[in-house]
């Protein structure tokens, strides 16, 4: 009974004018992001985190979210269309989806990968509805000792279960802890690494260093591009999917939902991994297809379209109830969270529960508005996707350069995001994975501020981490974690996993 009141709360909440209107705003700039390959969620939410702090926080939340899953279903349709990701977790729908298309069935690809998509979202939500009291419960029993604990897992989870080199992505991770700690020194009053800078005394901002290695290096590296591509100008057809088709995708849809419900909710997980292991599933579980997987067989779009759906809702899960980011995307989240002066974590459910329940009522909503926005403007976006690049990036540059500006009114803003951008493109020139530095800024501080805490209360004494349980049990977790992906097979599947990504 207290689920269904929490969520008639949410309801009211979400469902007011104010809140529909950003809700609507957040899905279709998502879509847009899906469709136009090379932005990207984390890029998109990145450069519009300045212009949230006019909004109410539960109005930017929703917007913010809307824009993420939103994103999920956009990519889909250059996938299948253009045989090219709007999104990384689209990556795998192309290799089935674009075979269906030149098979004059991209009506039938888009049309289960939408209800696919809507099916996973709307499974996926009712999980957050369900779990996240029963883990704020939980996390209210958290001590410093155990917040530390579990961020260490967090962090390592997030670097194993990730696409990319490791040992890349623990260097980025560590240059992500040492630049949350510039700025002055809580305890002490100390300016720590702030090189005399006025500007650098409250630390290096989270929209400049997130704007930076995501949206600026992510426009530069796309006007490296070849801008030729092969737009499907063809008829694309029946948008419903055959009855014959829906009974044959269903299970893969059921498969891909659970899965990714499971792998979105684990750090590094999200998206893109729910998106390769469905898909490597129905490979292994489809016994003699009669269209080869690779070759335009439904399950190949059913399946990882459902996954990422699924695993980019209940991402929200740990951010919610434990102020843990399980990637980029939620660390971007708790960025506007606590541009908002709202403290992530377990209170966020009691202190602000119409945020909580208004965030949560409003996925419903959303994944409803996307099923009757995505059908319907496939033609729009196929010309939209002939628009050249360097017309669209100029105009995107100029708009984040205001945005930046207009939190502080200060030029400093906007050169350091300028030099965030140019260390940014330099690690995609090297191959590194910015999210983990993303993650690793998010919780350095935090890190920090409960290891210290954790110090205080046990007189110094540095075994506080290994004498309680629970706080045992997640670096064990930790170390089980380093120790099973450095296993040769494990290493080798995982390198397999993320080879078409490349």
């Amino acid at each position: 009974m207290e689920l269904l009141s929490n969520l008639a709360l949410g309801f009211a909440t979400a469902l007011t004018l104010n809140n529909l209107l950003y809700a609507f705003a957040g899905v279709l700039i998502g879509t847009l992001v899906g469709v136009l390959p090379g932005l990207g969620p984390i890029a998109t939410l990145a450069m519009l985190l300045p212009f949230t702090y006019t909004l109410e926080p539960t109005s930017a939340l929703i917007m913010l979210a809307g824009i993420y899953y939103g994103a999920q279903y956009g990519g889909s349709t250059t996938s299948i269309l253009v045989n090219l990701p709007g999104e990384s977790a689209s990556v795998v729908t192309c290799i089935d989806g674009y075979q269906m298309a030149r098979r004059g069935r991209a009506g039938a690809a888009l049309g289960i990968a939408a209800i696919g998509s809507f099916i996973a979202g709307s499974f996926a939500t009712v999980l957050v509805a369900a779990f996240a009291p029963p883990l704020t419960e939980l996390a209210f029993k958290f001590g410093p000792a155990e917040y530390f604990s579990l961020m260490v897992l967090g962090l390592i989870g997030a670097v194993v279960l990730a696409s990319g080199s490791l040992p890349k992505a623990i260097a980025m991770i560590v240059l992500g802890l040492l630049l949350g700690l510039v700025g002055t020194d809580v305890n002490s009053g100390v300016a720590r690494f702030s090189f005399d800078i006025p500007e650098l005394a409250d630390g290096i901002g989270f929209v400049a260093v997130a704007m930076g290695v995501f949206g600026f290096a992510e426009i530069v590296a796309n006007l490296e591009k070849k801008e030729a591509r092969e737009v499907f100008t063809s008829k694309v057809g029946k948008l419903l999917p055959s009855a014959a088709d829906l009974k044959y995708a269903a299970p893969a849809v059921a498969r891909g939902t659970l899965l990714g419900s499971l792998l979105g909710i684990l750090p590094g997980g999200g998206a893109l991994l729910a998106a390769f292991a469905s898909y490597t599933l129905e490979k292994k579980v489809t016994r003699k297809p009669e269209i080869p997987f690779g070759q335009g067989n439904i399950r190949g779009v059913a399946a990882p379209e459902s996954a990422n759906n699924a695993g980019a809702q209940t991402s929200f899960i740990p951010m919610l109830t434990l102020g843990i980011p399980p990637n980029a995307v939620m660390a971007l989240m708790i960025g506007a969270m606590t541009i908002h002066n709202i403290q992530p974590g377990p209170q966020v459910m009691t202190s602000n529960p119409a945020l909580f329940w208004g965030l949560i009522a409003s996925m419903w909503i959303g994944n409803l508005m996307l099923v009757i926005l995505n059908l319907p403007l496939i033609g729009m976006w196929v010309q939209l996707l002939k628009v050249p690049y360097r017309m669209l990036y100029l105009a995107i540059l100029t708009f984040c350069c205001i945005g930046v500006y207009s939190i502080n009114n200060n030029a400093f803003d906007v050169y350091m995001t300028a030099a965030f951008g140019a260390v940014g493109y330099l690690f995609y020139k090297l191959r590194c994975e910015p999210a983990p530095l993303i993650l690793g800024f998010i919780l350095g501080p935090m890190m920090e501020e409960n290891l210290r805490r954790a110090m205080l209360l046990s007189r110094g004494d540095p075994t506080v981490f290994f004498t309680r349980p629970l706080s045992l049990g997640l670096l064990l977790a930790a170390v089980a974690l380093v120790v099973i992906v450095a296993l040769p097979a494990i290493k080798r599947g995982r390198e397999e996993a993320f080879k078409e990504e490349d």
